[in-house]
């Protein structure tokens, strides 16, 4: 586990809600409970900032790290898909571009399919379940149609979206977090610091796959699909942690006023309607 990765998963999860703010002391004793010194976070940290995830205040001897106004708008966006469900509309038949001999670089035409929804099911396919957004530039030899699906469309959105891989991590994670949501369903004790790195180790292992499905309409999703199974899971375990793991922050995460912040308004609807 990388140092620097579980420390955004930690500002997305915890800190940003409070205010986005966290001095570098807090950060530090929070990282000790996942085992990573001192050392490591320095190091993290300096790389985040020189990398353009975080920006660095300096008051007196202390340091505060926050996200930068370029990171904000794309944990935004994250936060939308990893904490609420969304369910996409689907009037139930397929859009195919298709790529003719008029398209001179094809590598150029793939981001902006990609960005408009798009996923290649050939090199020259590519199939998309709602119309482009945003809409695709006009571009000669590029074709738009409608058709609808086949009987067997879950085998064509498996090969476009490559879902195997991504059931296959959902399952994991499934197999990884059972026995901790049996515990808590058993009322056994947890107390706060450990109730913190148990929801940013939930957090941090769900968002990678989450951050990495397509968000199909369910019609297109095989029976039994695990991404549901997953992300109710995911709900039941956060709802049982976030009260403990919010009073550790209370008590030993400062920003440069002092204690963090309450948790922003629309912080408890996470993971509410699972």
């Amino acid at each position: 586990m990388r140092a620097w990765s579980l420390i955004i998963t930690l500002y997305g999860d915890a800190i940003v809600p409070r205010g986005g703010g966290l001095w570098l002391g807090s950060l530090t004793d929070i990282m000790a409970l996942f085992r990573i010194d001192a050392g490591h976070v320095r190091t993290a940290m300096s790389r985040l900032t020189a990398d353009g995830w975080l920006a660095r205040e300096k008051v007196g001897r202390n340091s505060y790290y926050r996200l930068t106004r370029r990171e904000e708008g794309s944990f935004i966006a994250a936060t939308q898909r990893i904490y609420f469900a969304h369910t996409p509309t689907f009037d139930g038949r397929l859009r195919l571009a298709l790529l003719g001999p008029g398209v001179d670089d094809r590598s150029a035409a793939r981001p902006a399919l990609e960005r408009a929804g798009f996923a290649a099911l050939t090199p020259t396919v590519y199939v998309a379940y709602a119309d482009p957004s945003p809409p695709l530039p006009t571009t000669d030899g590029l074709f738009l149609v409608h058709a609808d699906p086949a009987d067997d469309m879950h085998t064509l959105a498996d090969a476009a979206w490559k879902l195997g891989p991504l059931a296959a991590a959902y399952r994991a994670f499934i197999d990884r977090f059972t026995l901790l949501d049996h515990a808590l369903t058993a009322n056994k004790p947890i107390d706060a610091a450990d109730a913190l790195v148990a929801r940013v180790l939930l957090i941090h292992e769900f968002r990678r796959i989450v951050l990495r499905d397509p968000g199909l309409p369910a019609a297109l999703l095989p029976p039994g699909w695990p991404g549901t199974a997953a992300r109710d899971l995911a709900g039941r375990i956060y709802r049982r942690l976030v009260a403990d793991s919010e009073a550790f922050l209370d008590t030993h995460a400062q920003d440069r006023k002092g204690p963090l912040p309450a948790p922003e308004s629309g912080f408890n609807s996470r993971f509410a309607a699972e």
